[in-house]
């Protein structure tokens, strides 16, 4: 098929290169403007981009899509379909009907629980035992649009979001061949989202990221491994006679029962409003992730000690 391909992030990647791979023509790209970044500021191509263009692609970077100019060179590539996957620009409603089979997405939820700007996150944050992707045809309301397809994935309990991630990004790839293949064919089905049941996954604030160690330790667990590895769960703590902010990659519950926020041991447990938490892999600012050890190694931070 003719296809447009709309993304931006790396977990968009595998969904471009499984529409190459599966014979479509993907007539044009469409992701994020390069923007600055790293200690230099330098301008930076999305992976999509970059996967783009080692295709060959064409590669259009529109900073809107509202103008009404913009919006007849989208048409004009007179593509059969789009395919859109975290492309993070608003799509109007010209843009929504300038193909001849429809807009989709693949969205890292099982909807319509949490849709919106950060489902994996949220799914992990709020404890859910699972996940999914859903190839969804997309209409002008918030992922509200009918589901064509859905598969689960199963969320384990030490799981990080990077970890789902990569696991929804490489499902999703094969999910949206599969739908075009049906849609080629004339037998995909598309069923109409229960709004009543919606859930909301919003995007992710630096306020969201602060441990509360008062919380319950199933609930700190959640959180940690819900930001990780980015943009990660953070405390602060005196070192070295100033405040600095630690980064939690990864945690394990343990036992424990003390004052919230008290470090309980040499192993970097930390205890919790209820049992506690022990924290496996840290980063101090400005340096490379490390073990609970080499944390340790490098700093004098006595039991008892309490995190904020």
């Amino acid at each position: 098929m003719r296809i447009i391909f709309m993304g931006t992030p790396d977990f968009a990647v595998p969904a471009l290169q499984a529409l190459l791979k599966g014979g479509h023509e993907v007539v044009a790209v469409y992701t994020q403007p390069p923007r600055a970044a790293g200690r230099g500021m330098a301008l930076r191509k999305s992976p999509v981009h970059e996967a783009a263009e080692a295709a060959g692609l064409e590669i259009r970077v529109p900073n809107d899509l509202k103008s009404p100019a913009e919006q007849k060179r989208f048409a004009a590539l007179d593509a059969e379909a789009a395919v859109v996957v975290a492309y993070g620009l608003i799509l109007p409603k010209p843009i929504l009907n300038a193909t001849r089979r429809g807009l989709f997405n693949i969205h890292a939820s099982l909807l319509p629980r949490w849709r919106g700007a950060a489902p994996i996150n949220r799914a992990i944050m709020a404890g859910d035992a699972e996940s999914g992707v859903c190839i969804m045809r997309i209409t002008e309301g918030l992922d509200e649009g009918p589901v064509c397809l859905m598969e689960r994935e199963s969320i384990g309990p030490d799981m990080t979001a990077g970890q789902l991630h990569d696991a929804l990004s490489e499902l999703g790839a094969s999910m949206i061949v599969e739908a075009l293949a049906a849609l080629e064919s004339g037998t995909l089905q598309c069923l109409a989202q229960d709004d009543a049941n919606a859930t909301y996954a919003a995007k992710i604030k630096n306020a969201d990221t602060r441990i509360d160690w008062s919380l319950a330790a199933k609930v700190v667990h959640n959180h940690i491994r819900g930001l990780s590895p980015y943009p990660s769960a953070w405390f602060e703590i005196n070192l070295g006679g100033k405040r600095e902010r630690v980064k939690v990659l990864d945690s394990k519950l343990a036992d424990g029962n003390a004052p919230a926020g008290m470090l309980l041991d040499d192993a970097l447990t930390v205890a919790c409003g209820e049992g506690a938490v022990r924290l496996t892999e840290v980063q101090r600012a400005g340096k490379k992730p490390m073990s609970a050890d080499s944390f340790l190694r490098g700093i004098d931070l006595p039991a008892r000690t309490v995190f904020d």
